[in-house]
């Protein structure tokens, strides 16, 4: 270690010119990199390589299933009741708000259409009966909803009730205290849009016509995940609030830390330069500091070394933490440097002593904190991993710029100074008098008067500390990095709390292995059976929400009269004589594999998205895309009954069934940091310990001196957690 102090010191000296030259390359050539970062999205970064997250890998990849985009808009009322007169003509306006906007030529065509919701059975009604909206009355609204809501089948008003009103719809009178409206993209009718950057911008201009829309008492707000990420000015923002009050506290901080006293030939105006020149430079290098880890952060990203994935908002942190970081070496530094030449030294010989003395703790304590952060890459969670490499790679940064860049500034500024005389070396003393180290220096004295009682205290509160580490709780949620004012935040409120998250929710089992088998296919056939009394998964009529490749050939055998949206006579003849029963089960040894087909080359559209071949040209995955209610909170618990209603399936030799969505996937997170977090703790003390124990060993062969330095960090991280 003293080596790298050696050199760096050794380097100022002989060529400061030299080193800032050097130092400014860098920055450019780092600075170059700057336009090539990429942000991570939604839960990208966060999940952990589990079954879940691999599940929805595979899923993108292999399945058709990116065609049809939600978008949910959520009707509420002052009044409490939103089936009124005011509400059906809310819902008429927002209705031809929709379609009048940028979305109108891009909704889903066939039946239902684009635009579907809660009112659909009063608009029902009005056409049957040719009245005017304008005209109606609440309680006749009412009898028209509920009248034309009993007319209409099972599985249409079961979706009405269950997915489109509030769990709060009392149906006798008829009330309710919110709906959806739900709005349905084709994104295959938008070209040349794979980020979905025209499908953001579409929603966005729906959303803004919406809002402008004067309802009255009802209130409608649009919601989905492309409008929740779309103001990432809010995100932006945000970290920019907190960037520059950082460093305005900062700035205020080492103004007062470093403000020089009216000694000798140092008069106020040039105390006052003194201090902002000391301020700006340590402020520049750690300004360089930051851009130089994202310049680096871009060359190890995806696009060059991939070592890490895209920048996720975690790691917006960062600058935060290498402000603290750089102020600390900072003021370690200048101090020193202005100690040295109060001391008589000049201006060179106190740079380079001020370097190799400071810089010494300085590289230790750099090294130690590193590794700390570096033991994230242990973690499970590809973002804390990324985190824990960047912020080392930010820490070393800080280290190399402040050891080099600020003491050669202040060598080329101080040696013009020395050699004309004006350098004011008497007031650049000890700052033994000042208030800030008087007050530091009273409650040393507590150590020397009353050790045992200060000791006693530490342990006392690093015992409650262990204990609180025990208590922890984890919780993870994609909104945590949003503004908490966002009125987006609001919406995603109301949907878990009225709809359980929304019909926008979907949540797929992938089923992988040799599935084209009679085992595979009867054990679908019971899933889907097994789905209709499993909790949040949403049912209409008798059969629950599912689309599978059972649910696409039911659909393919049901006559249009009979509720059948895909009906082919021709395949209904072909799939009997394939060996395909009425209950859609097949006999043992039936050719599975060519009743795919069939369907498949009956309707390909359909199949593709239940249905993929793997690399060797077998059916190797099976995709069931099932509508549920489960939200963040009942994620686990929609998991555990989703493996328990496709235990027929995973029950199958060499045939796993994995059930995945943001929020399962989430849970997972969770779980992750729940299991990782003490022992990532434990790791980056431990090898911070032996850091230690190793460099006090060769300094002075006294390595117990390492123990006794990390205790206080034990019982700071212990206070801290408890």
């Amino acid at each position: 270690m003293k080596s790298v102090v050696n050199g760096l010191a050794g380097m100022v000296r002989r060529s400061p010119w030299l080193v800032l030259g050097a130092a400014l390359v860098l920055t450019l050539v780092f600075g170059a990199f700057l336009p090539q970062q990429e942000q991570a999205s939604g839960n990208e970064g966060f999940s952990p390589d589990s079954p879940e997250f691999l599940a929805g890998q595979i899923i993108a990849e292999r399945f058709d299933t990116s065609s049809v985009a939600p978008v949910q808009i959520v009707f509420t009322s002052d009044t409490g009741d939103v089936l009124t007169a005011d509400g059906l003509r809310s819902y008429l306006a927002v209705r031809e708000a929709v379609l009048a906007s940028d979305l109108g030529p891009v909704l889903v065509e066939g039946q239902g259409g684009g635009v579907q919701g809660f009112f659909e059975p009063a608009l029902i009604g009005l056409q049957q009966q040719n009245v005017s909206p304008e005209t109606l009355t609440d309680e006749q609204v009412k009898q028209l909803y509920q009248a034309s809501l009993a007319q209409l089948p099972d599985e249409v008003g079961g979706q009405i009730m269950l997915a489109l009103s509030s769990e709060n719809t009392d149906i006798s009178i008829p009330s309710s205290t919110a709906g959806l409206m739900i709005v349905l993209v084709d994104t295959q009718q938008i070209p040349d849009d794979p980020d979905q950057v025209k499908l953001q911008g579409f929603q966005v201009d729906m959303a803004d016509r919406v809002d402008a829309l004067d309802t009255g008492s009802i209130t409608a707000k649009p919601f989905s995940f492309a409008l929740l990420f779309s103001d990432q000015e809010a995100f932006t923002s945000e970290i920019g609030r907190l960037f520059g009050s950082a460093f305005l506290i900062i700035m205020t901080i080492l103004g007062f830390v470093f403000w020089t006293g009216r000694e000798g030939r140092m008069n106020a105006g040039m105390a006052l330069r003194r201090s902002a020149a000391d301020v700006a430079l340590a402020m520049l290098v750690i300004v360089l500091s930051i851009l130089w880890m994202n310049g680096i952060g871009v060359l190890l990203g995806p696009k060059y070394l991939g070592i890490i994935g895209n920048f996720s908002e975690i790691l917006q942190i960062i600058p935060i933490l290498l402000i603290g970081l750089g102020v600390d070496y900072a003021i370690h530094l200048t101090s020193r440097y202005r100690e040295e030449l109060a001391d008589g030294s000049d201006v060179i010989a106190s740079a380079t002593r001020a370097t190799r003395t400071v810089g010494i703790a300085l590289v230790l304590a750099t090294v130690t904190t590193g590794v700390g952060f570096l033991t994230n890459i242990f973690s499970p969670i590809t973002a804390i991993k990324d985190f824990g490499i960047l912020a080392t790679v930010g820490i070393g940064s800080a280290f190399i710029l402040m050891l080099t860049v600020v003491p050669s500034v202040r060598v080329l500024l101080d040696r013009r100074a020395e050699q004309a005389g004006r350098l004011p070396v008497e007031a650049m003393g000890a700052s033994s008098g000042r208030i800030l180290s008087r007050m530091i220096g009273s409650t040393s004295s507590l150590a020397d008067k009353v050790p045992v009682v200060m000791v006693s205290i530490a342990l006392v509160l690093g015992g409650l500390g262990t204990w609180g580490l025990t208590q922890l709780s984890t919780e993870f949620s994609f909104t945590d990095f949003l503004p908490e004012d966002s009125p987006l935040l609001e919406t995603f409120d109301v949907l878990v709390d009225e709809f359980g998250g929304g019909l926008g929710e979907t949540t797929n089992v992938l089923v992988e292995g040799d599935v084209a088998t009679a085992e595979v296919h009867n054990g679908l056939v019971e899933a889907w059976a097994n789905l209709s009394t499993t909790d949040m998964v949403l049912t209409f009529g008798q059969f629950a929400a599912a689309e599978s490749p059972v649910s696409v050939i039911a659909q393919m055998l049901t006559p249009p009269e009979q509720g059948g949206l895909a009906f082919d006579p021709a395949f209904a003849q072909q799939a009997a004589s394939l060996g395909l029963n009425q209950d859609l089960t097949v006999a043992p040894g039936t050719d599975v594999e060519a009743l795919w087909d069939a369907a498949a080359a009956a309707n390909p559209d359909l199949m593709a998205r239940v249905v993929a071949r793997g690399d060797g040209g077998a059916y190797e995955f099976v995709n069931v895309a099932v509508s549920t209610q489960g939200g963040e909170a009942g994620a686990g618990e929609l998991a555990d009954g989703l493996e328990a209603a496709f235990a027929p399936v995973s029950g199958v030799d060499g045939v796993t069934a994995v059930a995945t969505n943001e929020n399962i996937i989430s849970k997972g997170v969770v779980d992750a940091l729940q299991d990782s977090q003490v022992g990532s703790i434990a790791i980056s003390l431990i090898a911070a310990m032996t850091l230690l124990v190793v460099n006090f060993f060769f300094e002075v062969r006294r390595p117990f001196l390492g123990v006794i330095t990390i205790g206080p960090v034990v019982l700071v991280v212990l206070w801290v957690f408890g």
